[in-house]
């Protein structure tokens, strides 16, 4: 790999080498690197682009990372990633998409991400974007990520993109059987034009079945973000969406919650805040040697930390 696509890598996935474990990387529409290990495969889909994980029943304390860095300017491509884990597990999977586009040609990556979590299972999901590069064709993402959970598992999805991705959909849906429970952290921070949605839908299927979704973002410029969730109580159950944005400069901030009890026992609630950086925040910096700027920077870090 040259420099620029080291740096994707240690952007998207902080690696700076090989990762200990399973792996797959896909650079520029191909694999760069693979390796399997006695509890985790990963095979090569035949009918389309992309690869199926394979976690085996009762797998614990191991991690799998498949970062895809895109260097070639123009390229666009189209993903399917499979993920069975297996009964009982414990993994971490580290995923994320880095795009370093310098030339005239739009570069883009659809990633479809589908997870079948076994029952009892525990999965904790990350997912960086990343964007950079110079020229005047757009860095695209759009991730899909579908979710199906079994009795009694736990997945824990921390989702970020805060810089250089001209346009984005991000969109998740999960359905969750009796004692699972999903926890998302939604990270964001668009610049200048860009547009991102975020598009949340989850069924709470089963008895004690819980959802928690909280989103926090940045909107700086001209650019423009809408938050979507919907929560379908369809069982005794619980949810939770927060959606909490600072608007600055000529941005536009859009919050659309949707809940829907389907049974006496659902319990849902929604909370969205937009505003501002309150001016005794700043001025409190200030006062402690900060220029507004970078008192400003301060909120904001803290803010999406």
């Amino acid at each position: 790999m040259d420099e620029i696509q080291k740096n994707l890598l240690r952007e998207v996935a902080e690696l700076d080498s090989l990762p200990v474990g399973a792996y797959n990387i896909r650079a520029n529409g191909g694999m760069a690197a693979r390796n399997t290990t006695a509890d985790i495969d990963i095979v090569t889909k035949t009918d389309k682009p992309g690869i199926d994980i394979i976690i085996r029943p009762g797998t614990k304390k191991q991690s799998v990372h498949i970062p895809v860095i895109i260097s070639e300017a123009g390229l666009k491509e189209v993903v399917y990633n499979d993920f069975f884990i297996g009964d009982d597990c414990d993994v971490v999977i580290i995923a994320g998409c880095g795009i370093h586009n310098c030339g005239g040609g739009d570069s883009e990556h659809d990633g479809v991400h589908q997870f079948f979590v076994g029952k009892n299972a525990r999965v904790r999901y990350i997912e960086k974007h990343y964007g950079e590069g110079d020229g005047r064709g757009k860095r695209l993402m759009n991730p899909t990520t579908v979710v199906h959970m079994e009795e009694g598992s736990y997945m824990e999805m921390e989702t970020t993109q805060i810089a250089g991705v001209d346009d984005t959909l991000r969109k998740t849906t999960a359905d969750l059987a009796a004692g699972a429970s999903l926890v998302v952290h939604e990270k964001v921070m668009t610049t200048g034009d860009q547009n991102a949605v975020s598009d949340f839908t989850a069924d709470l299927n089963g008895e004690g079945a819980s959802c928690n979704i909280v989103s926090r973002t940045v909107a700086r410029d001209n650019s423009r973000q809408h938050f979507i969730s919907r929560l379908n109580g369809n069982a005794p159950c619980s949810g939770h969406t927060e959606c909490d944005s600072i608007i600055m400069d000529q941005a536009h901030v859009l919050a659309t919650p949707q809940l829907e009890a389907n049974n006496i026992d659902a319990s849902l609630i929604h909370e969205a805040a937009i505003g501002k950086i309150a001016g005794e925040q700043l001025i409190k910096l200030m006062t402690l040697g900060l220029t507004e700027q970078e008192a400003e920077e301060q909120i904001i870090n803290g803010f999406l930390k």
